[in-house]
C-alpha cells in the first residue's frame, strides 16, 4: 500500500463489507513482524470468517440442553483433558509472543488454536448426539475453556468477544471482558499432547478410508490394533471409537480378516470392512507409502552421516533426527511385513 501510488483501501469501505473485527484480522494476517506490509483483500474475508466461526461455535455451545442426572462419558472426558493441556501450552506460546511484539503471529496461533483445536476437534469430540442433552460436567468445562478464548482473542477482535462475553453469563453493570486477567498456566502435560496427535492421527486415516471406500459415517467397524513396540497409549480409545464412528476397538497380535491397514508412527492398525478387499490396490498402496518412507530415511540419514551436523547442532535436534530414524526403520519393517502377508 502507498500514499503516493493511490493503492490503499478505504477502511471504512472495508468495515462495511467484512466487520471492523474482520478488518483487524485481515491486517494482522497479512503484516508479519519485520516484512513490508502486503494487503490482500481476501485476508480481511478470511478474518469475517474467523468471526463467524466464533460467534457459530458460541450458538453450538448455547443450543445444548444440561441434564445434571448423566454422567460424564470417557470420550468427553480425555477430550477435556486434552484441551486443558492444549490451552496450557497455548498460553505458554502466547505469552513468549507478546514479549517479542510478535503479534501477527500471536493472532495466527489464536486462530489455529480456536479453528482447528476448538471447534473442528474439542467441540466434535463432546458433542452430545443429535437432540440429546449433554453432562452438567462437560458443559461447564466447555463454557470455562470458551470464555478463556475470549479473553484471549479480545486484543484481535474485541468486539465480538466483547458481545460474546456479555452473552455467556449474567455481567454486573460496568463490567467488561477487556478488565478481565490474562489466564495463567502451568506447565502443560506433554505426554497428554503427544497421545491425542497420535489419536488424531488415527482417526484422520480411518475417515478417509472411509471416503475411498464409500463407506458410510454411520456405519460401524472394528478396528483391531497390533502395538508391538509399546508405543501407541490406549488413553484416547474412547475418543477414537466415537469419532471413528467404530463398534469397538481389539488388541491383537497379528492380522485380522479382511481389514485395511494402516501405520500411525510404528503401531499397526487393520480397519475391519465389511466389503471385500482389494488386495493389489492394497499392495499398492502400502509399496508407496514405503517408498516415501525409505526416501524419508535416507534424507535423515544423509544429515546424521553429516560429522560437521552431528558435532555442531544442538544436542535435542541430532537426538530427535535419531528418533526419526528409529521410528522410519521401524515403519518400513512393518510396510515390507504387511506387504509380504498379502502376496502371500
Amino acid at each position: 500500500m502507498s500514499k503516493s501510488l493511490g493503492n490503499s483501501p478505504e477502511p471504512l469501505d472495508l468495515i462495511a463489507k467484512y466487520s471492523a473485527d474482520g478488518v483487524r484480522v485481515g491486517m494482522l494476517l497479512c503484516s508479519p513482524a519485520g516484512n513490508d506490509l502486503l494487503f490482500d483483500e481476501s485476508l480481511t474475508e478470511q478474518g469475517r470468517n474467523f468471526c463467524n466461526k466464533i460467534w457459530n461455535a458460541f450458538r453450538l455451545i448455547k443450543s445444548w440442553k444440561t441434564d445434571d442426572s448423566l454422567e460424564q462419558p470417557d470420550y468427553a472426558r480425555v477430550a477435556c483433558n486434552w484441551f486443558e493441556e492444549r490451552l496450557k501450552q497455548a498460553i505458554h506460546q502466547m505469552n513468549a509472543l507478546f514479549e517479542e511484539y510478535r503479534l501477527s503471529e500471536a493472532m495466527m496461533t489464536m486462530y489455529k488454536l480456536f479453528w482447528d483445536d476448538f471447534a473442528s476437534w474439542f467441540l466434535e469430540a463432546i458433542k452430545p448426539e443429535y437432540q440429546q442433552p449433554i453432562d452438567t460436567t462437560t458443559y461447564e468445562e466447555v463454557t470455562y475453556y470458551f470464555e478463556t478464548l475470549l479473553v484471549m482473542l479480545h486484543p484481535f477482535v474485541p468486539f465480538i468477544t466483547e458481545e460474546l462475553w456479555h452473552l455467556m453469563d449474567e455481567r454486573k453493570e460496568g463490567e467488561s471482558i477487556m478488565r478481565q486477567s490474562w489466564p495463567v498456566a502451568s506447565t502443560p502435560n506433554e505426554a497428554i499432547l503427544n497421545d491425542f496427535e497420535l489419536a488424531r492421527q488415527v482417526i484422520t486415516e480411518i475417515r478417509n478410508i472411509r471416503t475411498t471406500k464409500n463407506i458410510s459415517p454411520k456405519e460401524k467397524l472394528t478396528l483391531w490394533v497390533n502395538d508391538t513396540t509399546n508405543s501407541f497409549n490406549d488413553v484416547f480409545d474412547p475418543l477414537i471409537i466415537k469419532l471413528g464412528g467404530l463398534e469397538r476397538m481389539e488388541y491383537a497380535g497379528k492380522k485380522e480378516e479382511n481389514t485395511v491397514s494402516f501405520l500411525v508412527k510404528t503401531t499397526e492398525f487393520y480397519l475391519q470392512l465389511n466389503v471385500a478387499i482389494d488386495t493389489a490396490a492394497e499392495i499398492a498402496a502400502l509399496q508407496k507409502e514405503l517408498d516415501y518412507t525409505r526416501g524419508f530415511l535416507a534424507s535423515v540419514m544423509k544429515k546424521l552421516s553429516n560429522e560437521r551436523f552431528v558435532s555442531s547442532a544442538p544436542r535435542e535436534v541430532v537426538e530427535r533426527e535419531r528418533n526419526k530414524q528409529q521410528d522410519a526403520e521401524s515403519k518400513i519393517k512393518a510396510l515390507e511385513e504387511r506387504i509380504a502377508l498379502l502376496k502371500k
